[in-house]
């Protein structure tokens, strides 16, 4: 059952990430054009178009990028910043331990979606600025899990061999123990970008996005500030809702496939 599930969500992974990179191959019209405001879906537009005239189908397929960049681009950062800091606090353990583990516990008590926000409502509104602040509070939790498995490989018996044998620590470090704690950093990293996604959409939602760049969650925002939801509009808001629904499920159901195989592994071992 688990591998139908995991079949599902990698084809739907795929199937967004392909949309993006081709969309302007896919989007039946530029997302800038415009035309009569308010068209109900019909032949000629599939979904509509909104208070502009602009295609929605189109703004949709468009606002893919932004949200996959926003998504990856944080979850890329969060992951390789709290992969870094629990490798080093789990194998150097002492001091190194302490100090990077305090350095997080700090972290962790900053309130990062009201920090995002405060942050966005003073400057000017930027989807890579959104990414960055993401990318730059959230890895803690991946910091704990690294650290903890970290803990447990750099007492194996091979990293013990590699030590005897006079490798040094950088050697160990990405040679032994990265790659035997790969297994729990992609789940981490899959679920980071639902998360990223999410919190992007409701940032936009608020009115922070960039308003010149299409997004699913400015398209929301859009919907709800300009008559969409008042007047019954479901095509346009109801979409972009669903393509975020169902991106956050497929790469969920991939990261808790992840961890099931590995639970499965660690079992027959």
């Amino acid at each position: 059952m688990m591998q139908k599930f995991s079949r599902l969500g990698l084809f739907l992974f795929l199937s967004f990430v392909l949309m993006a990179i081709f969309s302007a191959q896919l989007s039946p019209y530029d997302p800038w054009m415009r035309f009569e405001p308010y068209l109900h879906p019909g032949q000629e537009h599939l979904l509509g178009t909104n208070d502009m005239g602009h295609d929605i189908l189109s703004e949709l397929i468009y606002g893919s990028r932004v949200s996959l960049i926003v998504g990856f681009g944080a979850a890329l950062m969060a992951t390789f910043i709290g992969t870094i800091m629990g490798l080093l606090a789990g194998y150097f353990r002492g001091t190194t331990d302490e100090v990077l583990m305090g350095i997080t516990d700090i972290f962790l008590m900053i309130p990062q979606i009201p920090l995002i926000i405060v942050i966005a409502a003073f400057l000017r509104p930027s989807f890579w600025l959104v990414a960055l602040l993401m990318g730059s509070l959230w890895w803690t939790s991946t910091a704990r899990v690294v650290r903890s498995k970290a803990l447990q490989v750099r007492e194996t018996g091979f990293v013990q061999a590699s030590r005897a044998l006079g490798f040094s620590d950088r050697h160990i470090i990405f040679t032994d123990v990265l790659p035997n704690i790969f297994h729990v950093i992609m789940p981490k990293f899959l679920l980071s970008i639902a998360s990223a996604m999410i919190a992007e959409a409701s940032i936009s939602f608020l009115g922070l996005g960039d308003p010149t760049m299409k997004s699913w969650g400015m398209m929301i925002n859009f919907a709800f500030t300009r008559g969409g939801f008042i007047n019954g509009y479901w095509w346009w808001y109801l979409t972009p809702g669903l393509f975020i629904t169902l991106f956050v499920l497929c790469v969920v159901l991939m990261g808790f496939t992840w961890e099931e195989q590995e639970q499965a592994t660690l079992r027959l071992e």
